[in-house]
C-alpha cells in the first residue's frame, strides 16, 4: 500500500456546492473485508462513492478526494439542521469490518490526520462526527468499538458535557429527549428509537433498553 496514493486516487468527486467549506468531518468504517477492496470500491466510479482518505489497518493513510472537493461518502442525513453534509464535511474511512476492535496505529494516525484538518479548516471538536449521528437509522458506523472518549479526551470530538449538565437530573420523557438530541446535533430524525441507538452508539454502546435518565446526557461525561 505504499504507493496507495497515487494509484488510488479516486475519480468520484466533485465541487462543493453553494459555495459551502468544510465545517465537519464524518467517521466512517469500511465494513469491507481488506483496505485493498475498499480503496478499490471507492475508487469505481460505477459504485459512486468515496471519501476524502482511507486509513488502513496498519495505520497508513490513502489520499482519494482533495479536502476542497465534495466526496460522495455521507448520503442523506443532516446535522445541526443542515443537509447535504457531503458538501460541508471531510469523510474518513477506517479500515474495519465492525465487529473487532480499530488497531492502535490506525487510531494513532487517524488523530494526527485530524488534528491536520481541523487546523487546515477551523473545526471545533464538536464537528467531528460519525456516519451514524448524521444518519439515524440508516448507518451505525464507525460503530460500538470505536474510542470516542479517546478522541474526547485529546480535543478532538465534543466530550458532550453541555448537553449532561444541561440535562442531568431531567425527567426522562420522550419529547425532552428529542429536545436534548437536537440540542446535541442530532436533527435528522425525531423518532425516538432511532435517536436512542444512534447517540447511545456514539456515547453509551453497553447501555440497553428503554429511556432512562443517563440517556438525558447523552451517556458521555468524561
Amino acid at each position: 500500500m505504499a504507493d496507495a496514493p497515487d494509484r488510488y486516487l479516486s475519480p468520484n468527486h466533485g465541487p462543493r456546492r453553494n459555495g459551502l467549506r468544510p465545517s465537519l468531518i464524518v467517521l466512517h468504517y469500511t465494513a469491507m473485508d481488506s483496505a485493498e477492496a475498499a480503496c478499490a470500491r471507492l475508487c469505481d466510479p460505477a459504485a459512486e462513492v468515496s471519501a476524502h482518505y482511507l486509513i488502513t489497518g496498519k495505520g497508513e493513510t490513502v489520499p482519494l478526494v482533495p479536502e476542497d472537493q465534495r466526496a460522495w461518502h455521507a448520503g442523506a442525513g443532516g446535522w445541526q439542521g443542515r443537509d447535504d453534509i457531503n458538501s460541508r464535511s471531510i469523510g474518513i474511512e477506517l479500515d474495519n469490518r465492525g465487529n473487532h476492535p480499530f488497531s492502535e496505529p490506525q487510531m494513532a494516525t487517524l488523530e494526527t490526520l485530524l488534528r491536520g484538518i481541523m487546523q487546515r479548516w477551523s473545526i471545533p471538536p464538536e464537528g467531528v462526527i460519525g456516519h451514524s449521528d448524521m444518519a439515524p437509522g440508516r448507518k451505525i458506523d464507525p460503530g460500538p468499538r470505536f474510542d470516542w472518549p479517546r478522541l474526547a479526551r485529546l480535543n478532538l470530538a465534543g466530550k458532550g458535557r453541555q448537553y449532561a449538565e444541561k440535562n442531568r437530573g431531567s425527567d426522562p420523557t420522550p419529547a425532552a429527549f428529542i429536545a436534548a438530541a437536537h440540542a446535541a446535533g442530532y436533527t435528522a430524525t425525531d423518532d425516538i428509537d432511532l435517536l436512542l441507538h444512534s447517540t447511545r452508539l456514539r456515547y453509551a454502546p453497553w447501555r440497553k433498553g428503554p429511556l432512562c435518565a443517563a440517556d438525558m446526557t447523552l451517556g458521555h461525561d468524561l
